[in-house]
């Protein structure tokens, strides 16, 4: 016998709630086991229950779901948070990855989609609303390559974007001309840029470098 996923619904609006629980009534693998109102009910069920799976709102009253699911992941590690919302802004779903949540869903995905979806989560995939990551997943391969910059190359990099030339930056840092011509290559290796204005102008794409002191 299969056993089945065990659901925690967490919303703030009943409605939602019940109409999800009628909904997955009828879904292979999966069972909704509880309800909760709000981030601090969700805690105290999931303690009691122990669900594989949460589905937890954002906007809730007493605590809202980012901060439920930071304290949950806290206490149960092995819960799987999947956050169901209709906030569809950069901001909430970078708080959401950052406190832990395995899988970030708008609440206008359709009923068969979702299902999947949550298929993908038991497996032990994270799913993503693909409009949010096709605006932030390139922020985030930005993020990457500039944290792979040493301090010393992002000094350059940022007098290079203000214009400086490599004798003026070797002045400025007290390294010779050729160490500036070491730290570009190097900077140009990792940003996987041909020139130096290439890396200029994906530094500032990026917000990578600041030209103002």
């Amino acid at each position: 016998m299969v056993t089945k996923q065990r659901l925690l619904l967490v919303d703030d609006h009943t409605l939602i709630r019940k109409g999800l629980r009628l909904l997955m009534a009828g879904w292979e693998g999966f069972e909704v086991v509880g309800e909760a109102g709000d981030g601090q009910e969700a805690i105290e069920l999931a303690l009691e229950l122990k669900p594989d799976i949460v589905l937890m709102d954002i906007y809730m009253p007493r605590l809202d779901g980012l901060e439920a699911t930071r304290r949950l992941k806290a206490l149960l590690p092995e819960i799987k948070v999947v956050i169901l919302t209709v906030a569809d802004d950069d901001e909430a779903f970078r708080a959401a990855l950052e406190v832990g949540a395995e899988g970030y869903l708008l609440k206008t995905v359709e009923p068969q989609h979702l299902y999947y979806l949550l298929q993908e989560v038991a497996r032990g995939e994270v799913p993503l609303a693909s409009a949010l990551t096709k605006k932030i997943l390139p922020q985030l391969k930005a993020q990457e390559k500039g944290d792979l910059l040493s301090p010393r190359e992002k000094e350059v990099l940022t007098l290079v974007a203000r214009g400086l030339s490599n004798r003026e930056i070797a002045g400025r840092l007290f390294i010779s001309e050729n160490t500036v011509k070491n730290h570009l290559r190097s900077i140009l290796e990792k940003l996987q840029t041909k020139n130096r204005q290439q890396a200029v102008h994906y530094a500032l794409q990026h917000g990578l470098v600041k030209l103002r002191e």
